[in-house]
């Protein structure tokens, strides 16, 4: 008799869920914290009597692995479960099979291979197929299932390759999370019921793993008598009349939003002057999107340069159709409100504005870090989801000119924006500017260091790739020389030392003398500070 095993996935349907024997099936999840949750979900779920066997791989299992042997442990139920560690590289991945006989010989178990995406950062996409069709063939051989749970950075082009191999794996799919919840994503399942193709559903997670969201009710289509109406904050016209009688001037963005909760699908222009703007404008746009609905079309314009990317994508991501940036001059500024004309926003916008604005701002610490402090810092940076893979910053290795040491240069580095850090190692400046594009750099490096970046140092490599960023940082030495650590502790203890306010001592100021008075002559009586008597 055949032994299914399930995902657990409470009310997902249950042929989403099974997962056949012999089976060959693979999720990518976006988030390690979410992957760990699904992973746990997984063992819990199965019979006593099932055989599972967990394969973890890298540092990042480690956390998993103590989470599960301890709910073992106190737990009333046992579970039959063999945990293995895989290291990170790509040999141990092509020999798993090779090696799980040799220490298992595996037969109608529950395999879980829990790995981060870039495991298969070297692989080619053909290297990648034969190793799926071996490992199936190896599956059918032993009858056994095995379930490949990916994670991290890295997950969007491993996607990208398996969606052709569905000749190989059985069932493919991906959660990515939403602010608050997440989306699964199936691109296809088979088990002996059939094939299921292109599902998505959302889940949400607790303490017991994830479920299926109930769907929400269906919102009654809004009035669209406003639809051709334009609320403008008047800056964003530059002085020019409003354009026809549907167009109302406002005069600032607060009476703009006072309007617009009165309206359903009219058009909201409004103005971006500052950066200390953006929080509350961020606060506004969310209040009006979640209120009023997806036709409401919301226009940001920014007025003067002081948008960075973050801020755009949170703005974007709490219901703005679309931010027009400075330079863009008025008639083009008008063309774009033209463009979101009959547009419908269909992203989801989570009900709780702070989750957006704790989770899409980059990591609150700049400036010089200690070399571990440095790599946890990037690692997490990296590993945000809520930034598009290949655009999440770039990594720069400065070498100083000869006769320069590091600590030297590093005293001309000045990072003002959070989420930018600098280290050294290895007598070289490890600088990381997060939300930088590549095409940007030169600007960047020329705005952070006070001396011309040719002239400082000697050679320069850049990496832009998310996974070829964090190849770099794992590489990197966890400890300097002493003599280099004495050094970094002079530049800290002087920074401080300049930040550190200053006392204010009194200014000397002149005072007229009588030169035919003999008796004001004396030295100590040439200067008096204000208020000193005579």
């Amino acid at each position: 008799m055949k032994q299914n095993f399930s995902l657990g996935i409470r009310d997902l349907w249950d042929e989403l869920v099974t997962l056949q024997q012999a089976g060959f099936y693979w999720v990518n999840i976006d988030r390690q914290v979410d992957a760990a949750l699904f992973c746990q979900q997984i063992i819990h779920v199965q019979n006593n009597d099932a055989r599972m066997a967990l394969i973890g791989c890298g540092e990042r299992s480690d956390s998993l692995l103590t989470t599960l042997f301890s709910n073992e442990i106190n737990g009333a139920e046992k579970k039959q479960l063999s945990c293995y560690i895989l290291p990170e590289n790509k040999a141990a991945l092509l020999n798993l099979t090779d090696d799980l006989m040799r220490a298992l010989r595996p037969k109608n178990r529950l395999l879980v291979l829990y790995a981060p995406a870039s495991l298969w950062r070297d692989i080619s996409p053909e290297r990648l197929q034969r190793w799926v069709d071996d490992t199936a063939a190896w599956l059918h051989q032993r009858q056994c299932t095995l379930v490949v749970i990916g994670h991290s950075t890295g997950v969007t082009r491993l996607r990208n390759m398996l969606i052709s191999q569905h000749r190989g794996l059985y069932g493919l799919a991906s959660l990515q999370w939403q602010q608050d919840r997440a989306q699964y994503l199936v691109s296809w399942w088979a088990t002996e019921r059939g094939v299921r193709a292109n599902q998505v559903q959302m889940l949400q997670s607790d303490n017991d793993g994830w479920h299926m969201l109930t769907e929400e009710q269906p919102i009654l289509t809004p009035s669209l008598d406003d639809d051709g109406l334009f609320l403008i904050e008047k800056s964003v016209l530059e002085g020019a009349p409003a354009l026809s009688e549907n167009w109302q001037l406002m005069d600032d963005n607060a009476i703009l939003v006072q309007t617009g909760m009165l309206t359903h699908a009219a058009t909201l222009v409004f103005a971006l002057n500052q950066t200390s703007q953006v929080d509350t404008l961020v606060k506004q746009v969310h209040s009006l999107r979640r209120q009023r609905g997806e036709l409401l079309k919301i226009v940001v314009r920014e007025m003067k340069p002081c948008l960075r990317a973050s801020d755009e994508r949170l703005l974007l991501a709490c219901g703005a159709n679309i931010i027009v940036s400075h330079p863009e001059p008025l008639s083009r500024f008008l063309a774009r409100i033209e463009s979101v004309q009959g547009q419908r926003f269909t992203k989801h916008v989570p009900v709780d504005v702070e989750v957006l604005l704790t989770t899409m701002r980059p990591l609150q610490i700049k400036g010089y870090q200690p070399p571990e402090t440095f790599r946890q810092s990037v690692q997490m940076l990296i590993d945000s989801t809520l930034m598009p893979e290949g655009s999440k910053g770039v990594l720069v290795a400065l070498r100083p000119v000869p006769g320069v040491r590091a600590a030297q240069a590093l005293t001309l580095c000045t990072l003002r924006r959070f989420g930018d850090v600098v280290t050294i190692v290895q007598d070289r400046l490890f600088l990381f500017l997060s939300n930088c594009r590549l095409n940007e750099l030169d600007i960047a490096l020329k705005s952070i260091f006070r001396l011309p970046v040719n002239e400082v140092f000697s050679n320069r490599i850049v990496w832009s790739q998310d996974l070829q960023i964090l190849a770099e940082v794992k590489s990197l030495a966890q400890d300097g020389t002493p003599g280099q650590e004495q050094q970094l502790n002079d530049y800290v203890q002087l920074q401080k030392a300049e930040s550190a306010p200053r006392g204010q001592t009194p200014r000397r100021e002149p005072i007229a003398i009588d030169l035919l008075n003999p008796d004001l002559l004396q030295p100590d009586l040439l200067a008096r500070a204000p208020g000193e008597p005579l």
